[in-house]
């Protein structure tokens, strides 16, 4: 795990657009080596994305009612599914949307 420093916290500590900026870096990372040709590179930015989004998941906003947990649950689940489908496909077109839409979180940090 490249991430491991979060794990013990400091991840649940950060504001939810903080964490989604930070998985946005990961996200254009991917963009990037995939439209230069890195694929290697484009592994590991991929790999560091899962990461950080499964500790979205698994800590996000913890402090937030039960309902509200549960909704973003499914919908960090649902983006996790469709970015790994458009990644593994090299949907160039598809990543490009997720990172429009994670440009969003870092303009809100």
């Amino acid at each position: 795990m490249q991430h491991a420093s979060l794990e013990n916290g400091r991840w649940a500590e950060m504001s939810f657009p903080q964490q989604m900026a930070n998985i946005g870096s990961e996200t254009f990372r991917v963009f990037k080596a995939l439209q230069d040709g890195k694929d290697k590179r484009a592994e590991s930015a991929f790999q560091r994305f899962q990461e950080l989004i499964d500790l979205t998941i698994r800590f996000g906003r913890q402090n937030e009612p039960a309902v509200a947990r549960s909704a973003m649950w499914e919908e960090l689940c649902r983006f996790r599914e469709l970015y790994c489908k458009a990644y593994l496909s090299k949907d160039l077109s598809e990543l490009l949307a997720a990172n429009r839409y994670l440009d969003r979180f870092a303009a809100m940090v």
